[in-house]
């Protein structure tokens, strides 16, 4: 048996539900936070092959952390209930079968729309609907608009409240890939239900990962880069993605009012890429159109490491800078480090942003398998350059940083980051809550967990003005 990284330390699963209430906490919650922090990740249910075991392929495990009036209410953690989940798990139940007998779990990202939680997936499955306390409710094709599978992540538009999405889909999409628009849609009720708007296939020669997409007012932007399904790796790891050096990579340019024929496809060197973390349109000093995407680009990915993204080259954030008159690209490093995992404030999506938080790699501190992903968060500020760095501490790791803007705030920047945080010295995790305009202060509050977090994907804060809890 090969020994696998991914199933070992704080990547190896936990093995139970937890429910806690009245959670301890060090410093003070700003009692302005009422809603959930959310996240998800890969937690295999029951014993995997470890010669094959990706990352990515783990069940759907939800955590959340309840907040009001300055206290910590509870915390739970609940696997995503897919068909073949349940039954491992003893019970008799099952979820709506959608998009062909797909049985992975919704295990990438969790957050709230129209009223109701979701956890997501990429690569074919239906978002799965959640409970205010985190238990399956049933997986979802929005009412039936729907066509085929989802994305884990979809882009929100702050303006027109919509969720925007590239969607690819494993075997049914093999030679296009969709853009989904999802709306909300007032019923007789007052309740608000999510319906897709718009759906716009776009060819693709071979496909791609398409973990994400960009958003700006102008354009949906399409990642079709150099990593795609190889059919060399079947059997050899449980998800066949692979690094395609010889795939031309390409971003395209959708117009957001426009169909396929309209993309404005432009190369860029062999990369890779996960997560971008926001787009927005402006203009040159000559008066011509162009794109600002900050992205956190790998130079190879799924090369060396079949079984998980760490194993390659660390991901370095970058500014793109597309001209759509000449479908060129031109790419500036903003910082060389590690940095992934990037958020920004959400009020500012699709418009120019200053300022951007990400998980990265710690400046002080020796390597493991992980940390140079997982050591630090990052606060860059696009405008001067400067990237303040908050180190967690020896022996800690932090993860993808959520942004909570301040009620009434008018700096971009007013607000707090909440963080999970795992320390290997104690087996344990915390949710650290920071004050976002200065990393350099110390921790506004740290949350104890009754057990362990595992370094895992994507989550949100979702207020209760957003998804209500029951009364």
């Amino acid at each position: 048996m090969i020994e696998n990284p991914y199933l070992a330390g704080n990547f190896a699963p936990v093995l139970e539900e937890h429910t806690a209430i009245d959670l301890t906490v060090a410093g003070q919650i700003p009692e302005e936070l009422a809603g959930r922090w959310l996240r998800n990740g890969p937690n295999p249910v029951g014993d995997v092959d470890a010669d094959t075991h990706h990352w990515f392929s783990g069940d759907g495990m939800v955590h959340g952390i309840r907040l009001r009036d300055g206290r910590a209410e509870w915390y739970r953690n609940r696997w995503v209930r897919s068909t073949q989940v349940a039954q491992q798990l003893g019970e008799v139940r099952s979820i709506t079968t959608r998009n062909g007998d797909r049985n992975f779990g919704a295990n990438t990202h969790v957050s709230g729309f129209a009223g109701k939680t979701y956890a997501m997936v990429e690569g074919g499955a239906a978002p799965v609907e959640l409970t205010y306390e985190l238990d399956t409710v049933d997986s979802t094709d929005f009412g039936g608009t729907l066509p085929n599978g989802f994305t884990a992540h979809p882009k929100y538009d702050p303006l027109t409240r919509e969720l925007h999405a590239m969607v690819y889909t494993w075997p049914d999409l093999v030679d296009h890939i969709q853009y989904v628009v999802v709306g909300r849609e007032t019923q007789p009720d007052g309740t608000s239900a999510a319906l897709v708007n718009k759906v716009v296939d776009i060819p693709v020669p071979q496909m791609p990962m398409v973990h994400d997409m960009s958003l700006t007012s102008n354009y949906a932007v399409v990642y079709d880069l150099s990593v795609g399904i190889d059919l060399n790796l079947f059997g050899r790891t449980s998800i066949p993605f692979g690094w395609m050096p010889d795939k031309p990579s390409r971003v395209g340019l959708l117009p957001r009012s426009g169909g396929a024929e309209s993309i404005i496809w432009c190369d860029v060197p062999p990369c890779a890429l996960f997560h971008p973390l926001n787009a927005y349109d402006t203009v040159a000093d000559d008066g011509s159109a162009r794109v600002i995407i900050d992205i956190c680009r790998y130079d190879t990915l799924f090369d060396s490491d079949i079984r998980g993204p760490l194993g390659d080259s660390p991901s370095k954030l970058v500014r793109w800078t597309i001209n759509p008159n000449a479908a060129t690209v031109s790419e500036d490093v903003v910082d060389g480090r590690s940095h992934e995992f990037p958020r920004h404030n959400p009020m500012v999506g699709t418009m120019e942003h200053r300022f951007g938080y990400t998980a990265g790699g710690t400046s002080n501190r020796e390597a493991t398998f992980g940390s140079s992903l997982l050591g630090s968060t990052f606060k860059t500020d696009f405008r001067s350059g400067n990237v303040a760095e908050f180190d967690h501490g020896e022996g800690r790791q932090g993860a993808e940083p959520v942004f909570v803007g301040r009620q009434g705030a008018t700096d971009e920047d007013d607000g707090w980051l909440l963080v999970t945080v795992y320390d290997a010295t104690t087996n344990t995790s915390d949710l650290v809550i920071l004050d976002a305009r200065d990393l350099g202060a110390a921790e506004v509050a740290r949350i104890s967990l009754p057990a362990r977090i595992p370094h895992g994907f994507h989550g949100d804060w979702v207020p209760d003005t957003s998804v209500a809890p029951p009364e």
